[in-house]
C-alpha cells in the first residue's frame, strides 16, 4: 500500500504529519509493504480556498491512501472518488502515523469530520 503524508518537512519518515491537505508544501510517500520512502512538493499549493485538486497535488503519483490531520469535504470526495481512503493522523511524525495504519489504528475520515474553514491562526473550523 501506497500511503501519501502531507508534511510542512522534507524529513522523510522523520516528518511531521500537516494538518492540512490543500496546503501542505510537500507529501511523503511510503510503500507501507516496500519501504520505500520519496518526498515530493505539492503541485496545487497555491490553488484558491475550496478548489483542491488532491490528484494535481500529488503530482499525480498513485496512492491507495492519505493520513491527515484535516481535510476540506471537496478534497476528500474527490480521493474516495478515485478508490483512495483518507485516514484522520494522529500529531506525530510520518514513522509514528505509520505504525498506527499498519495496525489499524488510524480512523478514515467521514464527510463529517471535514474542515469547514480556516481560523484566524490557519487551524481548521469543524
Amino acid at each position: 500500500m501506497r500511503i501519501a503524508f502531507p508534511s510542512t518537512e522534507k524529513l522523510g519518515l522523520d516528518s511531521p504529519v500537516y494538518a492540512h491537505f490543500g496546503s501542505a508544501p510537500y507529501f511523503v510517500i511510503v510503500d507501507a509493504d516496500g519501504g520505500g520512502v520519496e518526498t515530493v512538493e505539492n503541485k496545487d499549493l497555491h490553488h484558491l480556498h475550496g478548489n483542491c485538486q488532491p490528484l494535481r497535488a500529488l503530482g499525480g503519483i498513485s496512492v491507495d491512501a492519505v493520513v491527515v490531520g484535516g481535510i476540506g469535504r471537496g478534497a476528500l470526495t474527490k480521493l474516495n472518488q478515485e478508490g483512495i481512503v483518507a485516514y484522520r493522523a494522529v500529531e506525530g511524525s510520518v514513522s509514528e502515523n505509520l505504525a498506527l495504519i499498519k495496525n489499524d489504528g488510524l480512523p478514515r475520515f467521514n464527510i463529517d469530520q471535514t474542515c469547514q474553514g480556516h481560523g484566524r491562526n490557519g487551524e481548521c473550523i469543524h
